[in-house]
Formats: C-alpha cells, sequence, structure tokens
C-alpha cells in the first residue's frame, strides 16, 4: 500500500511533535543553556529523554551543540535561526493552551487587550483571510 504524501502539518510534526521537544526549544529560546539549566527549566524530564531531544533537534539543525569541557564532555546549547523560527509558533500553542485551560491570554502591553494573530502578506500588505488561503494542507 502506498503512502499517501506527507502534508506540511506531517513534516511539522515528525520534527517537533514528540513530548519535550517544544519545551526545549521554549527553553533555548531566551539565549544559550547548558544541560542543568534545561533540566531546571523542564521540570519532570529524564535525563536521557533530554539528551535524545537535543540530539535529534541538533541533527535536524534546529539548535547547535557547543564543547565546554573535554572531559567529562560538556555542551551548551543554542536555537539555531531556524529552531528560532519556532518562536511565533509556540506563541500561538501557548495563546490556544491559555485559551483552552481558562488562563490568561496574551495582553498588548499598550492598552491590556488581547492579543490575536491573523495571516499577513506582506507582499501587498494587508491581512489574509481563511478563505483567501492557497494550498494550506493539513490532513
Amino acid at each position: 500500500m502506498a503512502r499517501a504524501p506527507i502534508t506540511p502539518l506531517d513534516a511539522a510534526l515528525e520534527t517537533v511533535g514528540d513530548r519535550w521537544t517544544l519545551g526545549v526549544v521554549a527553553a533555548l529560546l531566551d539565549g544559550p543553556r547548558r544541560f542543568g539549566d534545561l533540566q531546571e527549566a523542564l521540570p519532570g524530564i529524564a535525563p536521557n529523554i533530554l539528551t535524545q531531544r537535543l540530539r535529534r533537534l541538533e541533527a535536524q539543525g534546529l539548535l547547535m551543540a557547543e564543547a565546554y569541557s573535554d572531559r567529562p564532555p560538556r555542551f551548551v546549547y543554542e536555537l539555531t535561526d531556524g529552531g528560532r523560527g519556532l518562536a511565533g509558533v509556540l506563541r500561538l500553542l501557548s495563546d490556544w493552551g491559555a485559551r483552552q485551560s481558562g488562563a490568561e491570554p496574551p495582553r498588548h502591553a499598550a492598552c491590556g487587550t488581547s492579543l490575536e494573530a491573523h495571516w499577513y502578506c506582506p507582499t501587498c500588505a494587508r491581512p489574509v483571510e481563511a478563505a483567501d488561503l492557497d494550498d494550506l494542507h493539513y490532513a
């Protein structure tokens, strides 16, 4: 049986869809961190799972590991441009999670209004409505 063509959503979930991966990325958005710092930022993650996630993110080009000690081998981890590109996704997921759980959604610091995300076309310099989206496949 032939496998259905992979969709952009499938590709994204294959990259960052397993447990803890987006948490690791979120912990690195503030800047480089060492392994112990990541463990503190992600309570409950087992060291072997954190190691697996870090290796996989590095293999996918979403983070860099730079050695700061040879004996024992120790690294500082930092997101690449590709990894930092997930910041918007994490903001949207956090907003959705806040709304689902009844927590406070993100607000505009200047006026206090709840923020909303919208598609925007930089060429046309205008918002794009859902009906105007072309070739966006989720399944």
